[in-house]
Parts: C-alpha cells; structure tokens; sequence
C-alpha cells in the first residue's frame, strides 16, 4: 500500500488557505453611500435647528405698543319682555380653535388683544343686561342660565387693506325650573379703512372689533331669537317678579 507523500487533502475537503482567499475577494461594504446618507442627515438636522430659532425670533411677542383693549362701551339696551326674566352666564367656552386667540394679526409686529376674547365677551353680556335690571345676582336666583359658545372674535377674511371685523357666538339658554333649553346665535360685523401706518392701523382694528363686539351684542339682546327663546321657555311657567305674590296664592285681607 503506497503512501500519500503529496500533502494533498482527501477530495471533498475544503483547500487549504481557501478562507484567506475568500476574504480577500469578497466585495467592499459601500461605504461612500452610507457616509453620503449620513452626511445628508446631518445637514438636514443642521439647517431644521438655525431655522427653529429664526422662526421663533420672527413670530410677533405682546408688548405694550401693540397690545389693544376691547370694550363695549356704552351697554346695548335689550328688547322688552313681557314677563321680565333674569338671566345668568354661567359660563363663555372658546370654539374657535384658535390657538392663540389673544393675538389678533401677526401683520407688522402683530396685534394683541388684553385679555381673553371669552373674557371680552361676557363682560359685553353682561354689562348690557345689568344696565336693564335683567341679570341675576348668582346662579341660584336666575331664572334662565345661559352658557355662551365663542366661534369667532376678531379680523376675518377680508379684501385689499380692509379690516373685517367679526364676532360669532351661540348660547345655550336654559330654563332652570323645567330644564329645557333653547339655542339663540349672534354675529357681529365691521368694516373699517386700511391704513398705511402701523399706529393708525392698530386704532382702526381696535375700532373694528369694538364695533362687531356692540353689533353682536345687540343682535343678542335685542334679537327675535331671544324673544322667541324665552317666550318659550316661560310657557307654563311664567317668570313672576322677586316679591310678588304667585297665583296660587291667595291675597290676604288687609288686617283692621
């Protein structure tokens, strides 16, 4: 029997020396697409970080050169009732959806308002039914509790440099001995000039929204569905003035 003097593997075996071969053959990882994907990624992030802090430098801060107060002015005088009620808001919930609702433009600097529009509002309310003995002292005493929904309270869409102004609302208007309800809406608007200056176009903005504030507020008050709401609601209840007797009351003879 002869011996294998060669130094030759079995077949079948791998060859020797065959793992450094292959390795030295394989195909390079592409590294030039992941630096260039990496690159790319950094930069992106490099430019979303300068341009963070420009966009906040660039949005408009209140201050007081460009903050406006909004008042009602002189309170609107309701329409008459037959039976008197007295009313209460309970509550004025913002539906806007605006996320700032304070600020009124973000043209030239921006326009802010004081206080909350929700705010503005019912102070508006009720003024106007104060001045007519028609608001309640509290919840307990009022005869009809009205909750407001704000949908609108300032500039709206408007043409050129027009400043259109707008206030939007719907209330609630419940009756506190039957507990049904009835819903009355109101919406103010005006139109004032554009003005070229950024002081004369603040006190005209300022008189926009006090003029679509009066005009919401009167068309509240004073409106059909108001009288209509609580014509309503007072049907088999009607609303009796503090301190005088009910019909089911039978009058006293005055004493001798």
């Amino acid at each position: 029997m002869s011996r294998n003097t060669t130094g030759s593997e079995p077949e079948g075996s791998p060859e020797r020396g065959s793992g450094l071969t292959d390795a030295l053959t394989e195909t390079p990882m592409p590294l030039r697409g992941s630096l260039r994907s990496t690159t790319t990624i950094l930069v992106v992030a490099g430019l979303v970080w300068t341009a963070c802090p420009q966009a906040n430098a660039d949005e408009p801060k209140p201050k007081p050169e460009n903050t406006i107060s909004i008042q009602l002015g002189e309170p609107v005088p309701p329409q008459k009732f037959e039976h008197p009620p007295k009313f209460w808001i309970a509550s004025v919930t913002d539906r806007s959806g605006n996320p700032q609702p304070m600020m009124v433009t973000k043209e030239r600097g921006g326009v802010f308002l004081d206080k909350q529009p929700t705010a503005i509002l019912k102070d508006a309310i009720e003024q106007s039914l104060k001045a007519a003995n028609l608001l309640a002292p509290d919840a307990g005493s009022a005869d009809l509790v009205v909750r407001v929904y704000l949908f609108h309270f300032g500039l709206a869409a408007g043409s050129g440099l027009d400043f259109f102004g707008k206030v939007e609302f719907s209330t609630m208007v419940k009756n506190t001995k039957t507990g049904e309800s009835q819903e009355v809406k109101a919406v103010g608007t005006s139109i004032a000039k554009g003005a070229v200056r950024k002081k004369n176009m603040q006190k005209n903005v300022e008189e926009d929204i006090e003029e679509a504030l009066h005009d919401a507020t009167r068309n509240f008050v004073r409106g059909t569905q108001l009288k209509e709401a609580v014509a309503a609601l007072s049907k088999g209840t009607e609303v009796v003035p503090a301190g005088a007797p009910s019909a089911a009351e039978t009058p006293k003879p005055p004493s001798r």
